[in-house]
């Protein structure tokens, strides 16, 4: 008896699932279909019926951190406090809880030097995790600039956490988010000239 389209929505999502949180925390390189088959509790045959390859994969899991049906455990939601929406999403991004959810964080973070020597479709998944954030945060910015503060602040929060990510010292690292952090609300609620 053949599965359900049910069935097979769902084993592509544990598919997934296991790779976004194998790619972010081991990078492209290090992570067999084996290890992400085996984490998804699947065997390695199952993966060509989901996937023409690794490469293939690999951009589906980036895009698969936009996925509403696989929310973050620091993306939930806190109270408004009178924030706007860009201002909520990136205290959520220069959260503590982001900060060290290696696995669940954004792709933008963790996978920005495997992309750079990824092809084509793999960069496509990337951007388009990009321009989410980029549209997300330009829909609160108003004026002249709007575009180039919005640019700014998507290079803070990625550039930001990824240094921080990348030092050995906590005390840097902490100190390096939050400046970061600061900068960044400060240019989501300056006034456009």
């Amino acid at each position: 008896m053949p599965y359900s389209a049910r069935h097979k929505l769902e084993t592509r999502q544990r598919i997934l699932e296991s790779a976004r949180r194998l790619f972010n925390s081991k990078g492209f390189v290090d992570v067999s279909i084996d290890e992400v088959m085996d984490q998804a509790g699947l065997t390695h045959g199952g993966f060509y019926r989901h996937f023409r390859d690794k490469s293939e994969l690999y951009a589906e899991a980036v895009r698969w951190f936009l996925c509403e049906e696989a929310p973050k455990p620091w993306q939930r939601t806190r109270r408004n406090g009178g924030k706007s929406r860009a201002e909520r999403i990136v205290a959520s991004y220069f959260s503590l809880d982001h900060f060290d959810d290696c696995e669940s964080c954004c792709p933008m973070i963790s996978l920005p030097s495997d992309v750079s020597r990824a092809d084509a479709a793999v960069k496509a998944a990337y951007q388009e995790v990009l321009e989410k954030l980029l549209g997300i945060l330009m829909a609160d910015l108003k004026g002249p600039g709007a575009r180039d503060r919005a640019l700014a602040v998507v290079a803070l929060c990625v550039g930001g956490m990824a240094a921080a990510r990348s030092v050995e010292d906590p005390g840097l690292a902490q100190d390096m988010r939050r400046a970061a952090y600061r900068q960044a609300q400060s240019m989501l609620k300056a006034r456009p000239c």
